[in-house]
Parts: C-alpha cells; structure tokens; sequence
C-alpha cells in the first residue's frame, strides 16, 4: 500500500526584495524563463514524485497566482485526491491571517486530520531547481526520523548567509544556527556547511502535535520557533542531504545540484542566464522529469529577420527586421519592431519595444511599451530619474503596465492572454 502524504506549498511571500516585480503580484506568481512562473518549480517537482494532494497556502496579492493555478493546474477532476488547489487564510481560529509558515499549517490542521496521512510534506513555492521528493521521503523513512529538513551543502564562508543545520555524521540534527559567524562544517568536509532549504517532511501525528504545542506557545514559525523545539524535547530530526537526490534525465553539462533562491533582483535576473546557452546550467528541457506550466494556445514566434544570439523566444512573439538581440529572454506575446538592440534583457508578457530601441541589462515588466529611441539600461542616474528601479548589481526594472495601453497599441495577437 503506498504512503499516503499530502503537500502544503508556501505561496504567500510579499517578496519585497523583488519589488517592483511584485508590486501587484505574489513572489511565486512572478515570471521565470520563456513561460513559467516561479511557483511552477517546486509544483512540477512534487507532481513529478507522485505526489498530487497539494495545498497552495497563499496570503498577498494573491489573485495572479489564484487564476495561474486555475488555468494550468488541474490533474484530474475524476480522481478525489489528486488536486492543485489554493488556500487562502480561512480565519478558522482566529481573526488574523498567516502570521507565518508553521501559523499557516496550523490554521488548516483541519485539512490534515481529514485526510489523516503517513506524512506531510511543507515546501516553499519561490526557489528555482529539480528535486524528487520521494527519494526525501523514503530517506525519513528510513531512518525513522520524525521530521527531515532538507539541506544543501554550500562552501563554509557562504553558509554566514543562510539558516545552518549542525548535523552528525549519521544527518542527525544537532543545532540550528541563523546566520552564525562559525558555521558548523559537515562531519564529512571541514570546507563546507549544510544550508537548509526550508523543505520539510514531517510525520503527521508529530506534525499536529507540535502545532497545537506551537498555538499554546504563541509561536508561528517553523525555522524559528517549532523545530528547534521539537529538537530541544528529543525528536529525531535529520537533514536530507540534497546532494544525494538524484533526478532521471539530467544532462553531464548541467549543475547536477542545483537550487536557487531568486529573491532579489540580482539573484533573479543572474538565475535566467543559467536557462540560457546550447548546454545551459539548469537546461528546462527535461523530458524524465518536465517543468509543467499553464497550457497556452497561442502561436508559435515569428522571426521576420534580424540577428538572434543566444536568446529564448516565448509563443506568439513577434521579432521584426534589423534588430540585434543577445543574452535575452523573450516571453509571450511580445513586439520587438525594427532596428532594436537588446543585450541581456528579460522581457514580460505583452510589450512592445518600438523602433530605434536599445536597452541593456533590464527587466520589462507586463504590459509595457518601450517608446522609440528609447536608451534604458546605460545610465543609472537616467533611469532612476524615469522612475525605473536599479537593483545593486546595475539591472533596470520598468515596472508593469497597464493591459489596456497595450491593446491600444496593437500589440500582440490578442484572445490568447492569460
């Protein structure tokens, strides 16, 4: 008899450090690549391990993410527990929404007791990577833990950054550290520490009672509050060491271990260039183990001339003559016209960039018409004076525009938009 699990997916981030790209939507609705969104990532990982009860916990500016999901995200309605389905706070037992990851869980403890499974799983919906997360649990399995966290190994003077797991030589949890000056190295490699993830597989009956432990407590979180608890009382807590998964159908040029947190700009705009190349970092193309998305019945792109290097086209775009595009992502329904140059940009759904253009390193956001002539991306001052964000790492961001501007100017094909 298979185990029964069910998935909590944490989508409810502001994502504040991604402003403006979430000014009017939540972090794991943003845009990835040529026609996913962020939240696509860890969705397709646990439908790739068999996993299909999935809860999406959402909370800010959540409507986005609410029709991606009911769009490009039904399994199969003739199976009672195979489902995507979206959760926001329902205020069950209190007056107040989330007030954080554990506080989520807890306020639909009512959806684990009515499906009373062996285990539950409690990802977040905002990194970038490839993960069969059966292979986590059958770890936890195995070991008889009582809550696995997963753990990626990074170099030491790296790990000062992240949420450190301390761990024997056996993955037994010792100690949590945040952000700790000395980070505990692994028993293993002196030069290297377990960062974690903030992926967890939890025995059901521990999960529920450290929740209603947590309520009595007054705590809401998990990283901060409940599992060093349940640490502290004697559970059996392990690292799932992610450099062990392994995932069918990756290619010898790719990062085998690869996970990114896309929460800043920089870290988002520098991850797109790892889905870039003949033999990219993180290849999207994966056949054993597919990134799904919303299925869209637009046309494919048309290229009508011009020079393309090294840039990925989404459907229905249009890239007229002259132009000069490199090191670029094009998504959906975009208008590149004449003599424009584009050198490491990423552009959104529904924009047109007009005659004479010629812009480096930015972000367009939706719905957006670049005037012609337009020079974005060359002089900081000149940007931020536009009223365009520049991150630290020298990218421009033009925030979202409006849909009905662009539907003025003849952009796109119109009927197929999502």
């Amino acid at each position: 008899m298979p185990d029964r699990i069910i998935a909590f997916v944490m989508a409810g981030g502001q994502g504040s450090r991604l402003q403006p790209l979430t000014a009017a939507r939540s972090k794991p609705s943003v845009p990835f690549g040529s026609r996913y969104r962020i939240v696509d990532f860890v969705l397709s990982n646990l439908i790739n391990s068999q996993i299909r009860t999935i809860y999406l916990l959402v909370q800010y500016k959540s409507q986005s993410l609410i029709e991606h999901v009911r769009k490009g995200w039904t399994i199969s309605p003739l199976i009672a527990d195979q489902f995507v389905t979206v959760v926001p706070p329902q205020m069950r037992l209190s007056e107040s929404w989330f007030q954080g990851t554990a506080d989520a869980v807890r306020q639909n403890i009512n959806l684990v007791e009515e499906h009373a499974p062996d285990f539950v799983v409690v990802f977040g919906a905002d990194h970038i990577y490839r993960m069969d997360i059966q292979q986590m649990i059958d770890a936890h399995k195995a070991r008889e833990a009582d809550v696995s966290i997963a753990a990626l190994p990074v170099p030491i003077e790296d790990a000062r950054s992240f949420g450190v797991i301390a761990a024997d030589s056996h993955g037994r949890i010792e100690a949590f550290q945040e952000k700790p000056a000395r980070p505990s190295p692994l028993p293993e490699d002196p030069n290297s520490a377990y960062a974690s993830m903030g992926n967890y597989v939890f025995s059901t009956q521990v999960l529920i009672d450290a929740l209603y432990d947590a309520q009595q407590a007054g705590e809401t979180d998990f990283g901060s509050h409940v599992l060093p608890r349940l640490l502290e009382s004697g559970k059996r807590l392990f690292a799932y060491d992610f450099a062990c998964n392994v995932v069918p159908g990756i290619k010898p040029y790719e990062t085998r271990v690869y996970w990114r947190d896309v929460g800043n700009i920089d870290a988002y705009f520098n991850a797109h260039k790892d889905v870039l190349g003949a033999e990219p970092v993180f290849d999207a193309f994966n056949s054993n183990w597919p990134i799904y998305s919303s299925n869209y019945q637009g046309p494919v792109a048309r290229v009508l001339g011009g020079q393309l290097d090294n840039t990925l086209l989404g459907a229905a775009t249009v890239v007229h003559g002259n132009t000069n595009i490199k090191e670029s992502i094009i998504r959906r329904e975009a208008v590149i016209e004449e003599d424009v140059e584009l050198d490491e940009c990423i552009v959104m759904d529904y924009v047109r960039v007009c005659k004479g253009s010629r812009l480096k390193r930015v972000i367009i956001d939706r719905h957006n018409i670049i005037e012609p002539g337009s020079i974005i991306g060359f002089d900081r001052e000149a940007d931020l004076a536009r009223g365009y964000t520049v991150s630290a790492g020298g990218v421009t961001v033009i925030p979202a525009g409006q849909p009905n501007v662009f539907a003025r100017s003849g952009g796109g094909y119109g009927g197929y938009s999502e």
